[in-house]
């Protein structure tokens, strides 16, 4: 039996359900599949797992990575460091090695010798000749790079303790019609298995053990789980321009349409997907829906965002129902465009020219992914304008264990403020634009209800109480008025913000979004150190009452933004006036979910400075 290559010096990390595991491969070299496969067993045998893929923007050839946490405590946000790297990349070899732990393995194909300066002195390197196990076992050339993959993921089960059987019942139900591909992939996981059991001492001693913590729980992305969440909000339109990272929204949402909206008797569809010319088109043709009743949306991201300004600004002010989905990545311009930032806050509070202001929903979990794209429909429907969901890359494309998503099939889709025929007959003069009930929220008709009534000019110039252009500089600030009122009827449809507070508590932490994978992390590795602060996470904009209130029971309150310019920061101060002296940023911009070690490290240093200034002036 071969030994790991370690040297002497070498401490080994002894973990169990509690590490992080690297792959390190090439774009496009088909490892996507059995990386994910990895994870995925892994959540089959009850154990915590968070995976996290860093691709680039190209089909093949640049680098990739697969992270995957496990951790039996449910701590799923990012990690530094590595305990077990996959190195399947030459040209990142180094750099992968180096972010491995002391005391951490290398996994590396030793078809090929590795360079002796790779070689670390306190790491232990598991060396299996891939290249050399294909090339002896597939005949085809494109079947030996898949399948190398394939046994890799073998031995790691071999490795880790992974119940081989739970591998094999994957590839089966991957595989389900397609029987013939079944054998060989089991074959290739049955190679590595076989390697690293005669050739390793295994389990390492990093290894797991099944647990029963996902009980109840599902492995999805957010972008699937909004996909799913439009069709049981009732939408019947999308209209989109494929975007990174945003078109698998809408490649979910057709694929469960295929399954929900067939009509049983005919066979059609009863909805409508139009992939348009280019972004502009796209938000223009879910406005047009919408105006006709529809429930219609688009899904974007940043430079999307960028061409939607002025549509969204007719919107706005014609007041029709939309709902947008915006998947954020990188800016600005291109930017890098498969990494994650929360860079758009700004930008779509107040999309477009002059003074506009949007509902703003930031989901942390696919679950409320799924919630709130449901919702979204019924909110753009009550005041008539368009919702923007605020997710990111990292929660639109990684999938994340989270509960099972629920329905009440006895809820009722709430369209608004909508007059029907005979509503019609009893109004003397219709008025689109007529604040009936003091809201802010005017009564509309859809085209063709009434064959005399209801029917209005829409237009995105200037207008009075009943849809006629006017010049009036006080009408249209009566105008401008009512729709600041709409915004805070808003706040009785919007989510609150989630607070956690303890008497006495003078330290604040506020957040929204993915940042809600690192906090609970954050908050035990403070109260180690004797720290205690209290956390609010922003759900929805315009901020509702309670947003400020914790701002000004705190002495110091922290911001994290995952944005350069502190964008959320800046909302606060806009918005709220919340005091710029007891805000304190910190921020993420280097296109990948913030770590807890950031956050409680920037904490902990902003804390000690103010300490050391007190003293000083002492």
């Amino acid at each position: 039996m071969s030994e790991i290559i370690q040297s002497s010096k070498v401490s080994t990390i002894t973990k169990t359900n509690d590490f992080v595991v690297k792959f390190a491969n090439v774009n496009g070299s088909g490892s996507a599949s059995a990386n994910s496969m990895f994870a995925k067993a892994i959540f089959r045998m009850g154990i915590p797992v968070s995976p996290h893929n860093i691709f680039p923007s190209n089909i093949q050839g640049l680098p990739t990575w697969y992270e995957v946490r496990i951790n039996e405590d449910g701590y799923l946000g990012r990690r530094e460091g590595v305990d077990l790297m996959i190195a399947m990349n030459e040209q990142t070899i180094g750099k992968d090695i180096d972010s491995v732990l002391p005391g951490g393995y290398v996994l590396y194909d030793s078809s090929k010798v590795l360079a002796n300066e790779l070689l670390r002195d306190d790491v232990n390197y598991l060396p299996i000749p891939l290249k050399d196990i294909c090339l002896r076992e597939f005949e085809k050339p494109a079947q030996r790079q898949l399948f190398k993959n394939i046994v890799y993921v073998g031995a790691l089960s071999a490795f880790l303790n992974i119940d081989f059987k739970v591998l094999t019942g994957m590839v089966s139900d991957q595989f389900k019609g397609k029987e013939k591909l079944i054998p060989p992939n089991v074959h290739a996981l049955e190679l590595g298995h076989h390697y690293a059991t005669e050739n390793f001492a295994c389990p390492l001693a990093l290894r797991l053990k099944s647990s029963n913590k996902n009980k109840n729980k599902i492995l999805i992305d957010g972008n699937t789980a909004i996909g799913l969440g439009c069709v049981y909000g009732g939408a019947t339109v999308a209209s989109w321009y494929p975007l990174t990272p945003s078109t698998s929204v809408v490649d979910s949402f057709g694929k469960y349409c295929k399954r929900l909206r067939i009509d049983a008797g005919t066979g059609k569809r009863k909805y409508s997907i139009i992939q348009a010319e280019d972004e502009l088109a796209a938000i223009g043709m879910a406005i047009g829906a919408g105006w006709n009743g529809a429930r219609a949306f688009t899904a974007t991201s940043g430079p999307g965002i960028s061409l939607m300004q002025e549509f969204l600004g007719l919107a706005y002010f014609s007041e029709v129902p939309v709902v947008l989905f915006n998947i954020q990545r990188t800016g600005p311009s291109t930017g890098m465009p498969t990494r994650t930032q929360q860079g758009d806050l700004i930008s779509c509070a107040y999309a477009s020219h002059g003074d506009t202001k949007h509902v703003l929903l930031f989901p942390a979990t696919p679950k409320e992914c799924f919630e709130d794209a449901a919702s979204a429909f019924d909110i753009a429907d009550r005041l008539q304008s368009p919702v923007i969901l605020m997710s990111d890359l990292e929660l639109g494309m990684n999938e994340q264990s989270c509960e099972d998503l629920h329905w009440d099939d006895k809820r009722d889709y709430d369209r608004g403020k909508v007059l029907n025929a005979e509503q019609l007959e009893e109004i003397e003069r219709y008025g689109r634009y007529l604040d009936s009930d003091g809201d802010g929220i005017p009564y509309r008709t859809y085209p063709g209800t009434h064959e005399s009534k209801g029917s209005y000019f829409t237009r995105g110039s200037s207008h009075d109480a009943y849809a006629a252009y006017t010049e009036d500089g006080n009408v249209y600030a009566e105008v401008m008025d009512r729709l600041t009122l709409k915004m805070k009827t808003a706040l009785n449809f919007i989510p609150e913000p989630v607070i956690s507070s303890s008497d006495g508590n003078k330290l604040g932490l506020v957040y929204l979004g993915t940042t809600q994978s690192a906090i609970q992390e954050v908050l035990d590795g403070l109260a180690k150190k004797g720290v205690s602060i209290d956390t609010m996470r922003i759900r929805a904009f315009p901020f509702h009452d309670s947003v400020i209130d914790f701002i000004n029971n705190h002495d110091l309150v922290y911001v994290i933004d995952q944005n350069r310019d502190a964008q959320l920061k800046s909302l606060l101060k806009i918005e709220c006036n919340a005091s710029e002296d007891k805000m304190h940023s910190i921020l993420n911009y280097n296109g990948v979910l913030i770590t807890a070690e950031q956050i409680e490290t920037a904490v902990l240093d902003s804390m000690s400075e103010i300490e050391n200034s007190e003293g000083v002036s002492a």
